[in-house]
């Protein structure tokens, strides 16, 4: 029964408990009333220290009840020792009203309809069973009583001036007595237990909304914390993509501006618009990250995808940027494991990854250098690797260097021409083919750069 007791609203048994430690104040205090007013229409009749010494017991017994209430309280007990006590009060109840109505003429008695208030209490705390069950434990102690008093195994005492003092031995009136509480208390048990289901379903539905809205009120929550970080990010791009834009055309026309003026000599008028046509390309390079960017932002279901070896489109970017290293004066190595498993992708993906990560070790290391670039497998998947002696990366700008726009001090001062964008769309390409990306470096002695992707690499949804 403590089992089926604990339904949705197990979490408020301690209160329910103290519910029917105060109601058992007033039955005390009822059947104390009673004892008075019995006791004045009848003087004489009642054995008043029986029924005094019963209404003391239940006094006792509720304020026993009361103390272990406090305690469990104090321990915050779980709720099954709630339940525990509560179903040893709905117990004992009944046996204290059963020696009360004893002592109060057994059958003669009209207060034997206190049992059905016990049916009604026990039909609100306890399921279907329970409350069915119990109504049959009061039937049967009340039915006990009669048929004791009947067959003379405990004493009758009869209510002298208001029933006539053989009825408790006519087996047609204990009989119909017992009869009427015992379908009574059935018809209220079934009744009030079905009522108290749907009520207890209806609050389990209650519960379970309210839980639904909560876990939807903070994925909301959650939603728009994103959402206001994407606008952030938002406003902060469209801020250094403008200022990225608007510098070298600034420049251009500062260029013009001098040559249309007359500022510059004619000697240098070409020196100027070389100048000019150098930060065009600029400006046209950033226009092509940017466009790349954009690309890696398509939907997946748009993005054409096909069975790479990833391999065969490194060897076909090293031989585009091995003159480019050659000329620099840097040792360029390429190394490919054998036996690699293949991979579904963008084939201009995978380009765009090996040419922004071999480029831009290309670009920060200095003639003499090395550049290598391997290829294998690990456990995690293929791995990409390429390592240089440029000028390295200091701790400082390391958490930085995927970061749209992003160069460091040492680059800038290397390489004044740059975008800042290549490391950030080899991350972007990495990432949405479920791959990781890393960096170590070490200021002036270069960096190692990989990546790697799962054997069975796909462009994530």
């Amino acid at each position: 029964m403590i089992q089926a007791f604990r339904m949705p609203m197990e979490q408020e048994v301690g209160e329910q408990m103290e519910w029917l430690i105060r109601f058992r104040w007033m039955i005390a205090l009822s059947e104390l009333l009673i004892v008075v007013a019995a006791n004045y229409l009848l003087p004489g009749v009642l054995p008043l220290l029986f029924l005094l010494g019963t209404v003391a017991g239940l006094a006792i017994f509720n304020a026993a009840f009361f103390l272990c209430a406090r305690r469990l309280r104090s321990l915050e007990a779980l709720p099954r020792r709630y339940a525990a006590l509560m179903h040893l009060q709905l117990l004992l109840d009944p046996v204290f009203l059963t020696c009360f109505l004893h002592f109060l003429g057994g059958l003669e008695t009209p207060f034997f309809l206190f049992y059905l208030v016990y049916v009604v209490i026990a039909s609100i705390l306890l399921p279907r069973v329970g409350s069915v069950a119990y109504a049959g434990l009061i039937s049967a102690l009340y039915i006990s009583l009669l048929v004791l008093e009947w067959q003379g195994i405990i004493p009758h005492y009869n209510l002298t001036g208001f029933r006539i003092p053989v009825r408790f031995r006519e087996p047609i009136h204990v009989s119909s007595v017992s009869l009427t509480l015992t379908a009574t208390s059935f018809l209220i048990a079934y009744f009030a237990s079905t009522i108290m289901a749907r009520l207890r379903e209806r609050e389990r539905d209650l519960v379970e909304a309210n839980s639904a809205c909560r876990v939807r009120a903070q994925e909301l929550a959650e939603l728009n914390t994103r959402l206001a970080e994407l606008d952030k990010a938002r406003a902060q791009f469209i801020w250094l993509v403008t200022h990225e834009l608007r510098a070298p055309v600034a420049a251009i026309q500062g260029y013009l501006k001098l040559i249309l003026g007359g500022y510059v000599p004619p000697e240098r008028e070409r020196e100027f618009i070389q100048k000019a046509e150098q930060r065009a390309l600029d400006q046209l390079a950033l226009i092509s990250d940017l466009l790349e960017l954009a690309k890696l932002e398509e939907p997946r279901a748009e993005v054409e995808v096909e069975i790479l070896e990833l391999d065969e489109v490194l060897r076909g970017v090293s031989d585009l940027v091995r003159a480019q290293a050659e000329e620099k004066g840097l040792s360029f190595q390429v190394k490919v494991a054998s036996d690699l498993p293949r991979v579904t992708a963008n084939r201009e993906h995978m380009k765009q990854l090996w040419t922004n990560m071999i480029s831009n070790a290309i670009k920060y290391t200095p003639p003499g250098g090395t550049i290598a670039v391997s290829l294998s497998q690990s456990p995690e998947g293929i791995v990409g690797r390429v390592q240089d002696t440029g000028i390295g990366i200091s701790p400082e700008d390391l958490p930085r260097i995927f970061a749209e726009f992003y160069r460091a001090e040492n680059a800038k001062a290397m390489e004044r021409h740059g975008t800042g964008l290549g490391l950030s769309i080899a991350k972007r390409v990495v990432e949405a083919y479920g791959g990781k990306i890393s960096v170590e470096s070490e200021l002036g002695r270069g960096s190692t750069f990989c990546f790697v992707l799962p054997r069975e690499a796909g462009l994530q949804a």
